[in-house]
């Protein structure tokens, strides 16, 4: 694959990551105004519940079917056997899910058993989720088309039948609804790049047995990324859930970016190891790694300035107490986007997964711990502090398990800079807040303002210094033009 391929999918992941939370978001001064914050929370604490039944059914198929993918991709034989061994035990594994979901909502719930079975519907989606082949071959733009008119379409739909606090069930009904059917439309895309063959039943063991590895680290990830949810909902009340729902949503954006480098990198990543070429993989972590530092000081550091004025402004007065649970979910980001560099473009395509597991088990009991002893009593802000130890814990173990292989912390030096100018623009930002108040039109100039001052001043630090990724970013935008001269 081309390196111009590599920048072409990270725009088509990000893209496909920034949409899916994008929407929402769009959607969530309306919703939030409509359903308020306990009709949300209801939503959130439901949807967290059934989250780890999607989550046995997805069984770690996303990260390892993409490696098994991206290792094999070049022989159309075994790409065909290997997708049919895959898919064929993943949906024996999600059909006993569902079995298992349907018990749990017939003879375990009382309370919101109508939204529970409505929400079963995503389980119904994980039959048809073959999103991990595509990845694995690097087709990332199919995984986005699909997705523009159906989210599109879910959001008219929203708008048009979703208008009372007593229509949160429909809310539900239509994202749900929604996603299954995202899932369906990529099968029409699948005959181009591989087929079903017989599966060979006699590798479910090992496939299984390496689902099982995969699936430590899922369910040790959600329970700082969905626990804190449900624990909320025990622990406190829809309202808190609610709170930390709307939160967690503007922060998802940023992670969405870090998301979408990792799942474009880990299968480029993978087949440069299988292949040999393990020098050219480690220059392009080098250059992952200071771009992804670059965007999140720039995120981290952005939300915290408009922290103040953006929950009042977006959500209404009832959520002001999200400007706090934004400045806490923030300061994880930089945390997130180094961990994901190390373990999606190093630990994963080197099989290093005791390392990765290790990390997020970790992860994930400092934040129980910090959940039990802090949400009782500092709520949502509580369930806040137990992620932002997640992420950090899970960071320095994996910076550890890579010490001998990289100086992770010489990235970090060179990067510095990127922080004092995030720390720069997010003392302007925050001061435009206090100056002009709260209102739409302060919110767009603290935007537009921090855009400009850590565009600018980064941009100025590369010039000066000469750094590689200005020049690579200049390189890239010089070939445009004369393609483009070419053309005319």
């Amino acid at each position: 694959m081309k390196k111009e391929s590599v920048k072409k999918n990270f725009i088509y992941q990000s893209a496909y990551q920034l949409f899916t939370i994008l929407l929402p978001m769009i959607l969530s001064p309306y919703i939030s105004r409509v359903l308020q914050a306990d009709g949300l929370g209801i939503y959130s604490y439901t949807f967290s519940i059934v989250s780890y039944f999607v989550l046995v059914a997805k069984l770690g198929i996303e990260n390892y079917g993409n490696r098994c993918i991206a290792t094999i991709k070049d022989d159309k034989n075994k790409l065909n056997q290997m997708f049919s061994d895959i898919y064929s035990l993943h949906i024996v594994v999600t059909l006993a899910t569902i079995v298992m979901y349907v018990l749990f909502v017939v003879f375990f719930t009382e309370k919101y058993k109508l939204v529970f079975a409505i929400q079963g519907a995503y389980l119904v989606g994980q039959l048809l989720d073959i999103n991990w082949f595509f990845f694995g071959i690097e087709k990332f733009r199919i995984t986005v088309s699909r997705n523009f008119f159906i989210k599109l379409l879910t959001v008219v739909c929203i708008f048009v039948f979703v208008r009372s606090h007593e229509d949160v069930w429909k809310y539900i009904l239509i994202l749900a609804v929604g996603s299954v059917l995202s899932e369906s439309c990529v099968w029409l895309f699948v005959r181009q790049y591989v087929r079903f063959v017989k599966p060979d039943f006699s590798s479910y063991k090992t496939h299984f047995v390496q689902l099982l590895i995969f699936f430590i680290p899922a369910i040790a990830v959600s329970l700082y990324k969905v626990m804190d949810k449900v624990m909320l909902g025990l622990m406190t009340s829809e309202v808190q859930v609610g709170l930390y729902e709307n939160s967690e949503k503007i922060v998802n954006i940023s992670i969405g970016f870090i998301t979408a480098l990792g799942m474009v990198m880990m299968p480029r990543m993978t087949n440069l190891i299988a292949n040999g070429h393990e020098e050219e993989g480690k220059k392009l972590l080098k250059k992952s790694m200071q771009f992804i530092l670059l965007l999140s000081y720039a995120m981290c550091f952005g939300i915290i300035g408009i922290s103040r004025v953006f929950p009042t402004v977006f959500w209404g007065d009832s959520f002001e107490q999200c400007g706090f649970l934004l400045v806490g979910l923030a300061f994880s980001l930089p945390f997130t986007a180094v961990a994901s560099v190390i373990r999606t473009q190093y630990l994963m395509p080197k099989h290093r997964d005791k390392d990765y597991i290790l990390s997020v088990c970790m992860g994930a009991g400092l934040n129980l711990l910090v959940n039990i002893s802090l949400i009782p009593f500092l709520l949502s802000f509580g369930a806040v502090l137990g992620t932002l130890c997640a992420e950090a814990i899970v960071c320095i173990v994996q910076i550890a398990a890579v010490r001998k292989e990289f100086s992770i912390f010489q990235y970090l030096k060179v990067s510095s800079p990127y922080l004092i100018i995030g720390l720069i623009m997010m003392a302007a930002v925050y001061g435009i807040g206090l100056l002009m108040g709260t209102g739409v039109i302060t919110l767009l100039v603290q935007i537009g303002s921090g855009m400009v001052i850590y565009g600018g001043l980064s941009a100025v630090y590369m010039y000066v210094t000469k750094d590689e990724l200005l020049g690579m970013l200049m390189s890239r935008f010089i070939k445009k033009k004369h393609k483009k001269g070419d053309a005319a």
